[in-house]
């Protein structure tokens, strides 16, 4: 059997197509993936590394362009859309699965137009508007949140929640040492956030009254990288400060608490981890789909959301020093958590992908 998994562009839309991507190959290892994206997106550099197959589309984002580069944008359409015709001709997948960003929607536009069955993954609370227009013609629709269904034909809809790479749930399992105290995982991304790195250097002074019981593991990105670090440092917080953590798995897994963003992945990855979190959304997401989906943890009970418009060194400090205080509280938060996670996500939506790949066989 074959897949073409079309999207990209963030780790938020390319990392549940790997996960997908992984089970599909892992029930038989006859079965093929190919990956279509753009040279702009994450994937290309992400998937060269993994061994996935790419082929790349010239398409650009439409929404939110000034008049000269929507004009070019809308250029580009009618190239993407023969591009992707012939990649899927060469190819000639049994299913096509669209997990968001740029390529996502040629390619699985023109699938539908030559009777390739598709599919397409929507990770967010609210649905982004390649999807809400993809989702009036594909076979199924694939949703991490229950309120995600408003725009889609009900028919469609199969909840499965995030998928999350095997790699990562095995990894939780490996834990290393933990140390004494309470143990915070802070990151913005992989590229940091400016505005958490910001508000956690302001904070030190506060958190110091903590630092005989309190270890922080910081991802700070490149850039405030060093500055951070000496904040760290001046207050003698004890903590691991890096640009980059590569097993965020075992990241997760020792923590007590994580203050993050609330993009799609991080979510997936904290109710896999079954973890308390501090969600500050990033407010300039498309549709504030982040402000959306830190509101279902909360809903939940599972995590404290504090928008980015409010973020501020004193209240930062007054709700981590809260919950550290309530150990009870932790473990209520963490259990919530852990009732949304959804470990079977990708296996559940290769099941769905395998059954309609087989009425093109037919």
């Amino acid at each position: 059997m074959r897949i073409v998994i079309a999207g990209g562009g963030t780790g938020g839309h390319l990392f549940p197509g790997i996960a997908v991507a992984e089970e599909w190959i892992r029930r038989s290892s006859q079965n093929r993936v190919l990956f279509v994206g753009t040279q702009r997106g994450i994937e290309h550099r992400v998937l060269g590394n993994l061994s996935y197959d790419l082929k790349e589309i010239d398409v650009e984002g439409l929404k939110g362009r000034g008049v000269q580069a929507l004009m070019k944008g809308l250029y580009r359409v009618p190239k993407s859309m023969l591009q992707s015709r012939s990649i899927l001709e060469s190819f000639d997948p049994d299913v096509v699965l669209g997990v968001g960003g740029y390529a996502s929607g040629p390619a699985v536009l023109v699938a539908w137009m030559m009777g390739i069955p598709t599919a397409i993954a929507e990770q967010n609370a609210v649905a982004g508007n390649t999807n809400r227009i993809l989702g009036k013609f594909v076979n199924r629709i694939f949703l991490t949140y229950e309120q995600s269904r408003t725009p889609f034909t009900s028919a469609k809809v199969e909840v499965t929640g995030n998928p999350v790479r095997a790699a990562f749930v095995s990894g939780l399992e490996r834990t290393t040492q933990k140390r004494a105290g309470k143990r915070i995982l802070v990151f913005g991304g992989s590229q940091g956030a400016a505005a958490i790195n910001s508000a956690m250097v302001e904070m030190l002074p506060w958190l110091a009254k903590r630092k005989d019981n309190i270890f922080v593991v910081h991802q700070t990105g490149t850039q405030d990288l060093e500055v951070t670090k000496q904040a760290y440092q001046r207050h003698r917080v004890s903590a691991d400060i890096r640009p980059f953590i590569e097993n965020m798995a075992s990241a997760y897994a020792d923590s007590d608490l994580i203050l993050c963003r609330a993009g799609a992945t991080s979510l997936a990855e904290i109710t896999a981890a079954g973890k308390a979190s501090i969600l500050i959304p990033y407010p300039f997401a498309a549709n504030d789909h982040q402000t959306l989906n830190a509101r279902a943890m909360v809903e939940a009970g599972a995590a404290v959301m504090i928008p980015q418009r409010d973020l501020t060194a004193e209240k930062l400090f007054s709700v981590i020093d809260d919950l550290l205080e309530d150990d009870q509280k932790l473990r209520e938060m963490a259990l919530k958590a852990k009732k949304l996670g959804r470990p079977d996500a990708a296996a559940q939506m290769v099941d769905a992908c395998l059954q309609l790949a087989k009425t093109k066989r037919k």
